[in-house]
């Protein structure tokens, strides 16, 4: 009898100790959700805080600082939604990890937007609006500022949404529209707006055109020969070779100084650069295939060093581009802070250049949301359109990555989104053609069938007729296609209008 309330109270502690637990478990998911606005949160104070300290003593400093606030939360939003285009197929393949693809993703964001975003942001900034005619500074500041919240927004709904948008027509249309609002559309420079929307229907079949024509000479001169790990320790070294060459030649006249470096002298050192990676990746693609089997699944594991390579390529790109989509408009706001509200500068907008600082915060805001918020839109980039391997997810990232280069080092803000996404689709469509017309893969089969001893050559040429086989090799996922054609068809427009009603709603409320 003593020992009853004993047992009642170690049972009610029991109790009490459970539902602790449960309230220490649902605290758990409830701050894990939250860690990652907390910690964008604290990017903002700190870029704002870092802003702070070039601009304190200038008149306007409030109004840059609130705008380096609305550029990094812009900026994480790009990072968010496009790291999909630079890693989505490396990581559909399983070349790499999310968390491996995350991280290289973030560095080389950086590095792309420090070293090679100068052109885009300038385009962005000066030539879309025709800053040096609207003498009012604080104007110019509050369309910007407009346009960098409005493109924010919109981002951010279409990240919420899984929806593939750009953000080049974003930022795009959200300049024209609170331009438009604010001074006019008569302001609007529609010849450069011309000429980036006629990129904007190029690169893609660009970007697709490409990929396709890099997989279709993997499969003839690789894939679809009879000893496939003797193609592939000649081509792989080559490929690489190729790309260190064409990538050094980029960032040679980059870095530098203008009218310094001959185009022979930059095709000279691509070229040595070039030769030296091939004959260092000789060794290393040669000590791959050891043991390899002459299998497509050997050259899955040959083509992943290539594709992580082509991967950081694709970041560094998007960096070099697409950081203009957050730090163009900020850099048109510090240009009119830092003049005093007087835009006569020598050269005019075209002589200004973006503050190393400026172009430093665009860069870490990307690779902040890259690591918070990236992995939502890699999956359906890398494994939802069409299936993707390491050869032809190589093929995506190469074929993405040099198209944003040559236009980066043209100053023209491209879609990354348009050009990535365009090239898987390019992809997944030639594999369809090629499965159902390539003599070159049927009689591979028929020798391989000869070889096997299996006679089933006739029923493989028999399934190229049957109409529910033929369905069955359609790669390409039609439904996600008329989605993401859809996305991009209204981005601009909602935007624009978007912008527009902010910058009134500023001016009714702040002016």
């Amino acid at each position: 009898m003593p020992d009853r309330p004993a047992k009642l109270t170690k049972r009610t502690l029991d109790k009490d100790l459970d539902k602790l637990t449960y309230v220490e478990d649902a605290a758990y998911h409830v701050t894990k959700r939250l860690a990652a606005p907390g910690i964008g949160l604290i990017f903002l104070g700190l870029a704002m805080i870092f802003a702070g300290i070039h601009v304190l003593n200038q008149p306007g400093a409030t109004l840059a600082i609130a705008a380096v606030a609305l550029a990094g939360y812009m900026a994480m939003n790009i990072g968010a939604k496009d790291v999909a285009n630079n890693v989505g197929a490396a990581v559909g393949a399983r070349a790499i990890t999310m968390t491996q693809a995350l991280i290289m993703a973030a560095i080389f964001e950086i590095l792309g937007a420090v070293i090679a975003g100068g052109p885009v942001i300038k385009t962005i900034s000066s030539h879309i609006i025709d800053t040096d005619r609207i003498i009012t500074s604080g104007k110019l500041a509050w369309l910007m500022m407009a346009a960098l919240l409005a493109a924010a927004l919109w981002i951010n709904f279409a990240t919420w949404l899984k929806a593939p948008v750009s953000t080049t027509h974003t930022i795009v249309g959200a300049v024209v529209g609170a331009g438009a609002a604010a001074v006019g559309p008569e302001m609007v420079n529609w010849r450069v707006l011309g000429a980036i929307s006629a990129g904007w229907v190029v690169t893609p079949f660009l970007g697709g055109t490409i990929a396709a024509g890099i997989l279709f000479f993997i499969k003839t001169f690789i894939i679809y020969r009879d000893d496939k790990i003797a193609a592939a320790k000649y081509w792989i070294p080559i490929l690489i070779g190729l790309m260190a060459g064409a990538f050094t030649a980029y960032l040679v006249l980059q870095l530098a100084p203008k009218d310094t470096v001959a185009g022979f002298s930059t095709i000279a050192i691509g070229v040595v650069v070039g030769l030296a990676i091939w004959f260092a990746a000789r060794p290393l693609v040669a000590a791959q295939s050891v043991g390899c089997e002459n299998k497509n699944s050997s050259l899955r594991k040959l083509f992943r060093l290539p594709l992580i390579c082509s991967a950081a390529l694709m970041s560094f790109a998007h960096g070099a581009n697409d950081v203009a989509n957050a730090i163009g408009p900020l850099a048109a706001i510090i240009r009119s802070v830092s003049l005093g509200g007087s835009l006569s500068v020598v050269g005019g907008a075209a002589g200004y250049t973006a503050p190393y600082w400026v172009v430093l915060i665009g860069g870490c805001g990307i690779s902040v949301g890259v690591l918070l918020y990236g992995p939502r839109l890699i999956r359906l980039v890398g494994e939802q359109i069409t299936k993707l391997n390491p050869m032809r997810a190589y093929c995506v990232a190469l074929s993405a990555a040099l198209t944003v280069i040559v236009a980066s080092w043209f100053g023209l803000p491209v879609s990354s989104t348009h050009i990535a996404i365009g090239a898987v689709f390019g992809v997944g469509f030639f594999r369809e053609w090629y499965t159902s017309h390539s003599k070159r893969r049927l009689a591979y089969m028929r020798r391989k069938a000869e070889t096997s001893g299996i006679a089933w050559g006739e029923m493989v040429e028999a399934d190229e007729h049957n109409p529910d086989e033929i369905h069955r090799r359609r790669l390409v996922r039609r439904s996600h296609f008329m989605t993401i054609i859809a996305a991009w068809a209204i981005t601009v427009p909602v935007s624009a209008t978007l912008a527009a009603a902010v910058y009134w709603a500023m001016v009714a409320l702040f002016i």
